[in-house]
């Protein structure tokens, strides 16, 4: 008969802290670190108050870390309605904020009433963010300056800029095709 040594209570406690302690760092530095939406650095999206609340105005927080080079999108409420497609008209209500620290640039919600425009008419992220959205959703987009206004000052909006909004779509106008 082949007798299998057994460790004490002890022993197994110690070893089983050892084999904790070792992946330690390794788990801790996974949930620590965060990578951009692109994949090229830190990040984390601006918490969005409000985000399930479509009859308020939402507010977002600034952005963290290094701001995604791409157009980033994330459904806070999923619509049910009509698609907006690229050249669509539509009617939302909107947020517009800085990534950098926040701050509120424009903001239909403001007016009173929802805003019509044709989407071919609005800067590229903004486009390319809201086609694909059903109406009666909320959406955040992140939109880096090269698919917002560049290099350029536009009004209260700084050049370089990353922009941050929340979009209701309420509509999308029937073409006329």
């Amino acid at each position: 008969m082949t007798v299998v040594p057994r460790l004490g209570r002890g022993v197994r406690f110690v070893i089983l802290s050892a084999v904790l302690l070792a992946t330690l760092p390794v788990t801790l530095a996974a949930c620590g670190s965060s990578t951009a939406p692109d994949g090229t650095g830190e990040s984390q999206l601006p918490t969005v108050t409000g985000a399930g609340d479509l009859s308020a105005k939402p507010t977002i927080a600034a952005g963290a870390g290094t701001p995604p080079a791409t157009l980033v999108t994330r459904d806070l409420v999923v619509g049910t309605g009509a698609v907006a497609s690229p050249t669509s008209t539509v009617s939302v209500q909107y947020v517009g904020t800085l990534w950098a620290n926040g701050k509120e640039f424009d903001a239909s919600w403001d007016r009173g009433e929802p805003s019509i425009f044709p989407l071919d008419g609005v800067i590229p992220g903004f486009q390319q963010g809201i086609a694909g959205m059903k109406t009666g959703g909320r959406r955040t987009l992140v939109i880096p300056p090269e698919l917002g206004y560049g290099a350029t000052d536009q009004g209260p909006i700084p050049g370089g800029s990353t922009l941050v909004f929340v979009v209701d779509l309420v509509g999308v106008q029937a073409s006329d095709n």
